[in-house]
């Protein structure tokens, strides 16, 4: 038995943040329904790269899931959705903040009919505030929390995260949002509706910039690879490339010193004695460091700061990273049968549960490919789903 066995979940989300959420509430067995529009499903089923026609895109985000396909713009098609949001757990979408009461799909229409729902938005701005109105996608997030302005190197233009790291932290903070709800659901009995903004949902991680901001009224800056408290915590060069070298401590300071590069004179240099005077002099600190490192490769220094306890690790891309040796004992990659694409690798679970081990159930579904199992679910004969189909309500 998986974790959310016979918790039901409405996905009317397209693209990612959604979509998202409700793939890891499927991973941990809720039964998700995707809701997808008539004209042609979820937008991301049009983003490529494709394999048979199919959008690997949305393969790789929608595992664990049946696709149905309904014109919620159609009264009849409304009414299929309100028998199904009459038996659901959790309904999740991510339009624009008004639209869902335009079709007559949002909170307050569904709680009439299932007072125990838990119905969550997702949107760039949230459902209050002067910016509410306004679309919101990732990109624009990283710029207005700040986050491009402390991202890339000193003096040179601002760059963003290498992934959509606010869509999938709206779906995290999605998917722990909608579990307390449930926990409070199971006391009380009382549903309620979850707020969540694509452009708030990053903020909280700002610990150490908050930290500086709030005290001393310091405003972050670009520093690289360089962590903005510990020193030296950042990218180092050696003779064959860069690696990641993480002295967060004292304590790793000293064995990185003593053990790893044979330089116990530095600990009592006055530059470096403390973290904080290595801070000041990070710039001095990386010069003198990599004129030691660049002796030497990569897999030398990686091997005696695992022999001395010093964290360090190679700065992999993708593809290296996807054939670690850990990562694949972890069994972080997963291959999927799909019906149209074949054999296809997938990223796996980063929670091992000793008791209830997740698993993929089935893969992403084709367009509309569960809408008769799902109508017939709620007691639809095939004559009333043909009628639906032949008027445009459903595919």
């Amino acid at each position: 038995m998986l974790p959310l066995n016979n918790v039901k979940i409405l996905d009317i989300s397209q693209i990612m943040a959604g979509p998202y959420c409700t793939m890891v509430l499927g991973d941990l067995g809720a039964e998700v329904i995707k809701v997808e529009k008539a004209n042609g499903g979820d937008d991301s089923r049009q983003m490529g790269p494709y394999v048979n026609g199919e959008s690997t895109c949305f393969f790789q985000i929608n595992r664990n899931k049946k696709s149905i396909s309904l014109n919620l713009k159609d009264l009849r098609a409304r009414e299929v959705f309100y028998r199904l949001a009459a038996d659901a757990d959790v309904i999740v979408e991510n339009y624009r903040p008004g639209v869902t009461q335009s079709l007559e799909i949002d909170y307050e229409t569904i709680r009439r009919i299932n007072p125990g729902i838990i119905y969550c938005s997702i949107s760039g701005y949230g459902q209050s505030g002067p910016y509410s109105n306004k679309g919101g996608f990732d990109l624009v997030a990283q710029g207005m929390t700040g986050l491009m302005s402390m991202t890339g190197e000193p003096g040179k233009r601002p760059l963003k995260t290498g992934i959509a790291v606010y869509d999938i932290g709206a779906g995290i903070t999605a998917i722990y949002s909608i579990l307390a709800a449930y926990i409070h659901k199971q006391n009380t009995g009382e549903g309620q509706h979850i707020d969540i903004a694509i452009a708030e949902c990053g903020l909280p991680w700002f610990s150490w910039e908050a930290a500086a901001y709030f005290a001393e009224g310091t405003v972050p800056k670009p520093t690289g690879s360089r962590h903005r408290v510990s020193a030296p915590y950042q990218a180092v060069k050696a003779a064959d490339g860069y690696l990641m070298l993480g002295c967060a401590n004292q304590r790793t300071w000293e064995r990185f010193c003593r053990d790893v590069i044979d330089r116990e004179d530095l600990l009592t240099d006055e530059r470096f004695v403390t973290n904080s005077d290595r801070g000041r002099n990070v710039e001095v600190l990386e010069t003198l460091l990599e004129e030691i490192l660049v002796r030497q490769p990569m897999k030398h220094w990686l091997e005696r700061c695992d022999t001395a306890g010093v964290p360090a690790g190679p700065i992999n891309d993708f593809a290296q990273a996807m054939h670690d040796e850990h990562y694949l004992a972890r069994d972080m990659v997963k291959q999927v049968s799909h019906p149209v694409i074949g054999e296809m690798k997938t990223i796996g679970f980063p929670t091992k549960f000793s008791r209830t081990p997740l698993q993929i159930r089935y893969p992403a579904p084709l367009f509309a490919q569960h809408t008769d199992e799902v109508l017939q679910g709620i007691g639809m004969s095939d004559d009333e789903i043909q009628s639906l189909r032949s008027e445009g309500c459903v595919r």
